[in-house]
């Protein structure tokens, strides 16, 4: 099998444009999340989505260890919030407001939508995990989604 150029990997899929959303959870040590573009909902009955994050990212080895996460999907005005938490080394929830779903996961106000469930498996494939989440809460709110489209933020026409 011939080895595919990384840059180029990267470039190719930059074609194909994609939501963005931030997963959350509370921890021990407070509310910690990260921002992800590799969501998507994996079944209807049972209610499932499922989300892939870095293995070796720092928040998302914060929020794996919580039994329920939250994922706030982004609306179009919500780049900063976007940027703010796929930033490293900063308290992403300083001065964001957010109110608790029912279990405890933070969920960022202003979303377009927000749900939350139990994360029932994680996987790891190559440099990511891959989690599924058995949904036990989800509500949704009017307006437009934010979206990653090659290497930049925009937002539906």
């Amino acid at each position: 099998m011939t080895a595919v150029d990384e840059a180029h990997f990267k470039e190719v899929l930059g074609h194909y444009a994609t939501g963005l959303v931030v997963v959350s959870g509370a921890t021990d040590d407070g509310a910690a999340g990260f921002t992800c573009q590799t969501f998507g909902s994996l079944s209807l009955e049972p209610a499932m989505v499922m989300f892939a994050a870095a293995s070796a990212g720092s928040s998302w080895s914060r929020v794996r260890e919580c039994s329920h996460v939250g994922i706030s999907i982004l609306a179009a005005d919500q780049e900063p919030l976007a940027r703010r938490f796929a930033t490293s080394g900063v308290d992403k929830f300083d001065g964001v407001a957010w109110e608790r779903a029912p279990e405890g996961s933070p969920l960022l106000e202003g979303a377009l939508a927000h749900i939350e469930g139990i994360v029932s498996v994680i996987t790891s494939h190559g440099d990511h995990d891959v989690a599924v989440v058995d949904v036990t809460f989800v509500r949704a709110h009017s307006g437009h989604p934010l979206i990653y489209f090659r290497g930049g933020f925009g937002e539906l026409a």
